[in-house]
């Protein structure tokens, strides 16, 4: 029997969005975004709208990027092709840490969460956080080398639970709503400097980290130069409104002498909830919505995705080559998937606080990285074909990466130090790997673009009316998130 050598094309528009805004929307949300509701109060839809828009023009890149070299490994395969190999395995490896740590920060929210649905039903699991949050890890290994359609399908149910559930809870919440709540800022706002203002929308944009996510799939979506783009235009504003509502209601329901607290809270929205005297079946809603709607999808696409980076490294000898194993039945790469998820195991084992930095550095090296291989391809491929163009490069480039360049400045100490050590190591097993292949196999770029046919006009008829409704609801569910920040401060 012939090995597999190549991935499936099995995913489209919807799955590149919901596996996109799946790994975003989940622990950040939940965890680190909610406790700068207890510095900012309602002024958080400042630093949130602010982390949507330096997300907007680098989303825009990566989306020329996806559209014009549809390769698993994303930023890995933009910046080896735009400034050098080393910068490419730089980046890749940082996408890895990152997702890892996201992986593993999710699941320790899952089980805070998890605890607090089976709570509001009366009963204590006998289990401790860190054994609960090994569950669905191991749980969505077994998913994700079963096949990339099914975790597609996964991905789909996961997100769609979310928001069904998302709308009832809110509902539920619109009586324990206090308009006062939002016109009454905390105290320790008023001598907030700029830097740690800075580090606090660092903090939000975390919260938007990964909006690129569909690119280490490239290889797996079909009709990449239409989804991918597609895709990138639409996840900035999905996460802003996700962030934006739900801070909304976490703002209007914490009792103004219970604000700070939130800042230091594990699960900062059932804190509130306890709080403000409302359990039962909101709780209930809240804890099970969290749980196995975001928490669970950003699990799934966060295991899913990494392997991606580190098949895609490994078949061209930047990475031991067993990591580039596609499973014989399923197609996918099982080793890398086996590997990585192991090590988010390993890491669930560590603070929250501490998985949230070290994911952050990671992300903010990478991007900036991955910033710059778009200009670089500008320069070294002027005649690749680019079905999407990002508009200003030789402005927007630089422009982003001194933003995202300070936003790295502002993390701890212990951060930047881990940070620095995981580069470190990279650069280590990428030498020695260069050294037992004898270099990187490079992979012909034609060659893999051409494996890219054009819809056919019933195809592209029935994705052009997709992305036009989800345009629709996108636009309005932002009017609407802003609007319920404005009532307040006019009524």
């Amino acid at each position: 029997m012939k090995a597999n050598t190549s991935l499936k094309r099995t995913l489209g528009m919807q799955e590149a969005v919901t596996i996109t805004v799946g790994t975003v929307i989940g622990v950040g949300l939940f965890t680190t975004g909610s406790q700068i509701v207890g510095d900012m109060g309602s002024m958080v839809i400042l630093a949130t709208f602010l982390a949507m828009l330096i997300s907007i023009y680098p989303a825009w890149l990566y989306g020329e990027m996806g559209a014009s070299l549809p390769f698993a490994g994303g930023t890995y395969k933009y910046a080896q092709l735009g400034l050098s190999r080393s910068a490419g395995v730089l980046a890749g490896w940082n996408f890895i840490a990152s997702l890892v740590a996201v992986t593993s920060g999710e699941a320790l929210a899952f089980a805070f969460y998890f605890k607090t649905l089976f709570r509001s039903l009366g009963m204590e699991l006998p289990l401790d956080d860190v054994t609960l949050a090994m569950l669905p890890i191991l749980l969505f290994i077994g998913t994700n080398i079963y096949g990339t359609k099914f975790t597609g399908r996964l991905q789909n149910a996961f997100i769609y639970f979310f928001w069904g559930i998302a709308l009832i809870w809110a509902l539920a919440m619109i009586p324990g709503i206090q308009m006062p709540h939002y016109v009454v800022l905390p105290a320790g706002l008023e001598d907030m400097s700029s830097w740690s203002f800075i580090g606090m929308v660092a903090m939000i944009w975390w919260c938007f980290a990964g909006f690129e996510t569909c690119c280490a799939l490239g290889e797996e979506i079909r009709f990449p130069e239409i989804n991918i783009p597609r895709a990138l235009k639409l996840a900035p504003f999905i996460v802003f409104i996700v962030n934006a509502i739900f801070q909304w209601f976490l703002v209007g329901i914490t009792p103004t002498e219970s604000l700070a607290a939130l800042a230091t809270a594990d699960a900062p929205y059932a804190e509130a909830m306890a709080a403000a005297g409302i359990l039962g079946m909101p709780l209930i809603l809240l804890a099970l919505g969290i749980s196995v709607g975001g928490d669970f999808s950003t699990l799934n696409s966060s295991i899913a995705v990494p392997p991606r980076y580190l098949y895609a490294m490994a078949r061209e000898g930047s990475m031991p080559k067993f990591f580039s194993k596609l499973h014989p039945k399923y197609g996918t790469p099982w080793v890398a998937i086996l590997f990585l998820g192991l090590l988010s195991l390993i890491l669930v084992k560590y603070p929250i606080t501490f998985v949230a930095s070290v994911s952050l550095f990671a992300d903010l090296f990478y991007y900036i990285i991955g910033i710059a291989a778009a200009w670089g391809l500008r320069r070294r491929l002027p005649d690749l074909n680019r079905p999407f163009k990002a508009p200003m490069v030789a402005i927007g480039v630089p422009v982003s990466i001194l933003i995202y360049f300070v936003m790295l400045t502002q993390l701890e100490q212990d951060a930047i130090i881990s940070g620095i050590i995981w580069c470190l190591v990279g650069v280590v097993v990428y030498y020695f790997c260069q050294k037992q292949h004898h270099g990187i196999t490079e992979i012909n770029v034609e060659e893999l673009t051409s494996h890219t046919p054009d819809p056919t006009p019933a195809e592209r008829e029935a994705m052009d009316k997709d992305y036009k409704f989800w345009k629709q609801v996108t636009a309005a569910f932002f009017a609407l998130s802003l609007l319920l920040y404005l009532i307040p401060s006019v009524f």
